[in-house]
């Protein structure tokens, strides 16, 4: 069992080392009978570490180098996104290229369109934009169809997905909001990395400045439910305000400010000023992990129609995702807590990794720098 939990930590602490400022890119398709518009929204930042766009390597992209790039940066997104319909591709061309703001910095704004031999009924999209130099990077779909709007993400676990024009049920787009609600969680590192922190020091107790194991399982169980409701409470508060557009913070003060909290988490558990009443830290960062969890909603640019149901459906999908990482935690943490092992390799040694991996993430994000490429 000593060797399993080690194992866990292990590759927490390596798949965290990957996750620097996240990257996301934007895809917005609409079918019209055999012809498909589109548009992607790609982060100039991603685009310069892939195939160079700073060429005189100030530090500045301007205008006049970015287009003299626009050959290279159309040939190497559209041999990352092939689109097919009836079984038979759909070749795609670049038709205007543009430079837009986002909330995290300047995208290059590609519009294009695909042919298809026939009227698209069924979409067929794989997209490996940046997933041989970077698996943390996501695609968000939006899908214009003539009666809703249905989103996707795609990563290099799921960079082949399918979609009915006609259209899914609602039921059907519930269940998709809530499994990219489950996906977010699992692949999102800062946020897993902040609840261990916290739980981790659940199964122990601190009297006279010293970690002891807790005598019973039920105060650990409580413990980790004040953690978990706490945070629960506090980032769907959040989700719903930024995602329905009430409250909206600059992404690298949201990124920042995470890692931040993961940062201070861990160090907690270090030189402990909060050995008790750690749901109070849960539920306050747990505020600024609402608007990192909002950003894929909210970038997504929804309609009011779905705004709701996918609201509902990928904050419900968070909390499964969340309660999985902690069944799958606290039976193996209790068992352990009695053990050198749990309190020096694991709390402390898992708690300075995480300080370190998260410290990094904050100075990446803080001043857009990149320490960990992959």
């Amino acid at each position: 069992m000593k060797r399993w939990l080690l194992f866990i930590l292990l590759l927490i602490a390596g798949a965290a080392a990957q996750a620097h400022k996240p990257s996301d890119s934007y895809l917005s398709l609409k079918p019209v009978d055999n012809r498909i518009e589109g548009q992607w929204d790609i982060a100039l930042r991603d685009l310069d570490f892939a195939i160079g766009l700073d060429s005189d390597n100030n530090g500045e992209i301007t205008w006049g180098e970015l287009k003299s790039r626009h050959d290279a940066i159309a040939a190497y997104a559209l041999a990352r996104l092939k689109l097919s319909a009836g079984g038979e591709e759909c070749p795609t061309h670049v038709v205007e290229q543009l430079v837009d703001k986002h909330s995290d910095g300047a995208y290059a704004v590609l519009r294009f369109a695909a042919q298809c031999a026939k009227p698209v009924t069924l979409l067929t999209a794989s997209y490996s934009l940046f997933h041989d130099i970077d698996p943390q990077h996501k695609g968000l779909l939006r899908l214009e169809l003539p009666t809703t709007t249905v989103t996707g993400i795609f990563s290099p676990e799921k960079a082949t997905q399918q979609f009915s024009v006609g259209g899914n049920s609602k039921l059907d787009q519930f269940g998709e909001y809530m499994k990219d609600g489950v996906w977010h969680i699992w692949t999102g590192f800062d946020h897993v990395l902040f609840l261990l922190s916290l739980l981790l020091p659940a199964v122990l107790v601190r009297p006279e400045r010293r970690w002891q194991p807790v005598a019973g399982f039920r105060p650990a169980f409580w413990e980790v439910l004040k953690i978990v409701t706490a945070f629960t409470l506090a980032h769907s508060i959040t989700l719903s305000l930024a995602t329905l557009g009430v409250v909206q913070l600059p992404s690298r003060l949201v990124e920042s400010c995470i890692a931040l909290s993961v940062v201070v988490a861990a160090a907690n558990n270090l030189y402990p000023l909060m050995a008790e009443r750690r749901w109070i830290a849960a539920f306050l960062f747990g505020l600024i992990h609402g608007f990192g969890f909002a950003s894929v909603l909210v970038d997504l640019g929804l309609p009011k129609n779905i705004l709701v149901l996918a609201l509902v459906g990928f904050n419900l999908g968070v909390e499964v995702g969340q309660i999985a990482i902690v069944t799958s935690f606290l039976p193996l943490a209790y068992a352990l807590r009695a053990t050198a092992f749990y309190r020096r390799a694991v709390l402390y040694g898992g708690s300075l990794v995480i300080v370190v991996v998260a410290g990094l993430w904050l100075l990446e994000r803080a001043f857009n720098l990149k320490f960990m490429p992959v």
